[in-house]
């Protein structure tokens, strides 16, 4: 951890990052997961997250585990509270500093979550130091994916984005960005998302909240539905950072390599191959379906860009799948507004149609004007009152 943590209070670095994904592992069922929590949870003493987690995974409560882990941290506790009252007393500014600290990290630590932001913020308020801060607000932002407080994750990057104004360094800078950029996935704005991931990745050091190839395997796949297909080839498949590892994650070169390249098999078979992972993985896996319907619908259009109409058949063919089920797959799209084309039944033709963009802008326009109609009526109301 940054300068916020003392070294012998915080938790491995790779124990803690690993902690959230073995939670959501063992509430899927997977009995290894629930395993290596339980070991870990044993091995930090985090009596208040094996609460919450027995309360949340349905484990049976090992009363006699949580009192002793109870009692071991409250014992040590109490000496933290004996070290802030003492430097209370008879200490400068930056032992009092290093005392609230060490009673945040120790918070932080067990898994007390409510309890850790108070203790966060009683240290922030000993903190003169923007760059301290500054960690002090990045330890806060981990406590809250950790435990997908959202709502806090979002006004705390607010709060740091805002100190930043007033001063930072460019590490601390970089390593924000992908805080902001695993928020932004985890609300689906991948378009923002994608920005902030490939803009960090030549200076990435944001392991204490991600390892590089779980932030590659993000920048990457939130590229290829957020990003043009000119963009793809500059910014993923040429990028060198990218090149050192996507061959070290299953199925992600095939997939924005067959998109670019317009293989439209491979693509379907690493989109299907990829979306274990996808579902696998806490922050995506709320996100998996969405993907999995964008990258099709991408596939498709790019396709049926080239053609004014094609068999059937032959565009079942391309992609590696039956043509009965390109005809549903289509038709759904079709009906969503998704896709611009229609299929002939009979001949079994698919045709593009090409969508009529000045009647979609008049139509905006319309929906715009009323809007602003609308608010112009309350708006009178409110002024007559």
């Amino acid at each position: 951890m940054p300068e916020v943590a003392a070294p012998a209070a915080s938790p491995p670095t790779n124990d803690y990052v690993a902690m959230a994904q073995l939670r959501f592992s063992a509430a899927r069922g997977d009995k290894a997961a629930s395993d290596k929590l339980l070991a870990i949870i044993k091995k930090q003493e985090m009596a208040p997250l094996y609460a919450a987690v027995c309360d949340q995974l349905k484990w049976t409560q090992d009363s006699a585990l949580l009192a002793s882990m109870e009692a071991a941290n409250a014992t040590e506790l109490g000496k933290l509270d004996e070290t802030i009252a003492e430097c209370d007393k008879n200490e400068g500014e930056t032992e009092i500093r290093e005392a609230y600290l060490a009673r945040a990290d120790f918070y932080v630590r067990i898994g007390e979550n409510a309890k850790s932001h108070t203790a966060l913020e009683e240290t922030f308020s000993k903190t003169v130091a923007i760059g301290l801060r500054l960690d002090l607000l990045l330890t806060k932002l981990r406590v809250g994916f950790f435990f997908d407080d959202l709502k806090l994750v979002k006004a705390t990057i607010d709060r740091a984005t805002a100190l930043l104004d007033t001063g930072g360094d460019w590490e601390r800078r970089n390593r924000l960005k992908v805080y902001e950029a695993l928020f932004l996935l985890m609300v689906r704005d991948f378009k923002k998302s994608s920005m902030l991931f490939l803009d960090s990745i030549a200076t990435f050091t944001a392991t204490e909240l991600l390892p590089y190839n779980q932030f590659i395997l993000y920048a990457v796949t939130a590229s290829v539905v957020a990003l043009p297909r000119a963009d793809l080839k500059t910014k993923i498949i040429d990028a060198p950072e990218i090149l050192q590892v996507i061959d070290e994650i299953p199925h992600l070169g095939g997939l924005v390599n067959g998109l670019y390249s317009c293989q439209y098999r491979t693509l379907m078979q690493s989109l299907v191959d990829i979306m274990d992972t996808l579902k696998a993985d806490r922050h995506f896996a709320p996100h998996a379906r969405y993907y999995w319907r964008e990258v099709r619908v991408l596939a498709y259009t790019q396709f049926l860009e080239s053609y004014r109409s094609v068999a059937l058949a032959s565009m079942a063919a391309t992609f590696g799948i039956s043509a009965e089920f390109l005809d549903s797959e289509l038709s759904g799209f079709i009906s969503a507004g998704r896709l611009s084309c229609s299929i002939d039944k009979v001949g079994a033709i698919v045709s593009s149609t090409r969508p009529d963009t000045k009647n979609a802008q008049y139509q905006a326009t319309i929906k715009q004007g009323d809007l602003l109609l609308n608010k112009v009526q309350k708006l009178s109301r409110v002024v007559n009152l």
